[in-house]
């Protein structure tokens, strides 16, 4: 075997797809509250599920009902944290990632002092997962941004927004940093350009002045700065801390030796990369700055800037992996859905309900180009797969579909490792069921637990152990020499 004894097995989960208790303990509303289900539209129709406006918000913030609001009410983890890390903890997790709602700290982003209930909230959690020695691995943004900014500020596209995350990070390590030693800044930092509202509180009606692209890259900008500043607070504050940055790691494939479509799926890669190079190398290259200038775009930086982010770089880069995804530079080609983008039809291998494409080689190709990329240690902290699971008469879950995809991913990482990559961990999605975050669905499931609730919100919420649970036991036990 090539993984560490003290390899970071456990699962992945965020506050705002989990928690429920939307309107409780002082919490104030996040972008994650006007979310709403909806079940007429095409769950590849990532646009239209995500589409916002400012009428939109105002209708959603007159409602107090949850039903259409699923990221409202969640699995009641709020209430029901202490069954679920037992219930990981018999797993054997040797970490939990979490993500901490912004707003239970801050209601608004702008208060001057934090919200003692909510810091109540989580160091429970943190004293709970210390009981039963589970690492947390905490996000400070995970799709859970005050409504409040998004509305005055137009999310991050004002400066202000760094000064107020830089707040109530420190908050975080002041107060929980005596359990706390992996962080994150920003989840899945990239995605501002594929869902400017939910990553970084952007209304396009609210761009006046400016187009939609020169919000969602003055954005990307201030948060690299936060998380330059929040890197270098976190290690000042909490010694032997280490802080992160994450990606989504959209690995792109040629769909033919076509010289063009080899172009574009460089292309692809290269903007994917263009996030992890910022934080992990320190610098925007001489490409982006150049793909930037052709695109008329002009980010306003503050004369240090630049410096901030070459010196306060991430400690370590995590990504989640779900699907690889093809370009082709023929329009007319079958197109299918992957993490909240889209890509053409790959004939070499099998799609999920949701279309989803399962490639575990992938991960290992996306392993080995991080690692010869960037050189730092690598985890993976987001990887599953979306299903319709059926509880069967007698109370069971059968999902050995989710345990075939989940054991040749297992499988690619060891494989990597052997390759000579470093990670140090692997926190599947989700362990437990949750909402989605792309279509607000809780009938796409990827949990070892099964959650009993329906689409609407109806069920017990009783907690039920899928087959999968038991074969992920076994995983952690063996430290991945047990797949089959």
């Amino acid at each position: 075997m090539t993984l560490n004894d003290n390899f970071l097995w456990g699962g992945a989960i965020s506050a705002n797809q989990v928690e429920g208790a939307w309107n409780i303990g002082g919490k104030g509303m996040s972008v994650a509250d006007v979310a709403t289900f909806k079940p007429h539209v095409d769950v590849k129709d990532y646009k239209a599920h995500n589409a916002i406006t400012t009428e939109k918000i105002l209708e959603a913030k007159n409602e107090e009902d949850a039903k259409w609001y699923p990221k409202r009410r969640g699995i009641d983890f709020y209430h029901q944290y202490k069954e679920d890390i037992k219930l990981f903890s018999e797993m054997g997790f040797k970490t939990l990632r979490i993500s901490i709602a912004w707003t239970r700290l801050f209601p608004t982003g702008e208060e001057e002092q934090a919200n003692a209930s909510g810091i109540d909230y989580y160091k429970n959690i943190f004293k709970e997962l210390k009981k039963y020695n589970i690492e947390p691995i905490v996000t400070l943004s995970h799709y859970e941004m005050p409504l409040a900014l998004s509305e005055k500020y137009n999310g991050w596209v004002d400066r202000k927004l760094v000064d107020l995350f830089v707040r109530y990070a420190e908050v975080c390590f002041k107060e929980f940093g005596e359990y706390v030693t992996y962080w994150l800044t920003f989840n899945e930092i990239d995605s501002v350009g594929r869902h400017p509202f939910i990553t970084a509180g952007i209304v396009e009606d609210k761009c006046i002045g400016y187009s939609l692209d020169e919000a969602i890259y003055q954005s990307l900008h201030h948060q690299y700065v936060a998380a330059a500043i929040a890197t270098n607070l976190c290690h000042k504050i909490i010694p032997g801390s280490k802080m992160g940055c994450m990606l989504t790691k959209l690995t792109t494939y040629p769909n033919t030796c076509n010289p063009e479509d080899v172009f574009l799926s460089l292309k692809s890669n290269l903007n994917n990369y263009v996030h992890a190079d910022i934080q992990v190398l320190g610098e925007y290259s001489p490409l982006y700055k150049k793909q930037l200038e052709n695109k008329g775009i002009n980010i306003k930086m503050m004369p240090e800037d630049e410096r901030l982010i070459k010196e306060n770089t991430a400690d370590y880069l995590a990504f989640s992996y779900y699907m690889s995804r093809t370009e082709s530079s023929d329009a007319s080609l079958e197109q299918t859905s992957g993490n909240t983008i889209m890509g053409v039809k790959n004939p070499y291998l099998p799609s999920t309900e949701w279309g989803w494409e399962i490639d575990p080689l992938g991960l290992k190709i996306s392993l080995i180009e991080l690692q010869d990329r960037y050189n730092v240690p690598l985890i993976i902290v987001e990887n599953g797969m979306g299903a319709k699971d059926e509880l069967t008469k007698d109370g069971k879950v059968h999902d050995d579909y989710r345990i075939d995809y989940l054991r040749e991913h297992i499988r690619a990482i060891i494989e990597a490792a052997e390759e000579g990559v470093d990670v140090f961990g692997y926190t599947s999605w989700a362990p437990i069921d949750s909402i989605s975050v792309s279509t607000s669905q809780m009938s796409k499931r990827y949990g070892y637990i099964y959650v009993d609730q329906d689409d609407l919100g109806e069920g017990s919420y009783k907690r039920i152990k899928k087959d999968s649970y038991y074969w992920y036991k076994k995983v952690i036990e063996s430290n991945g020499e047990i797949l089959d």
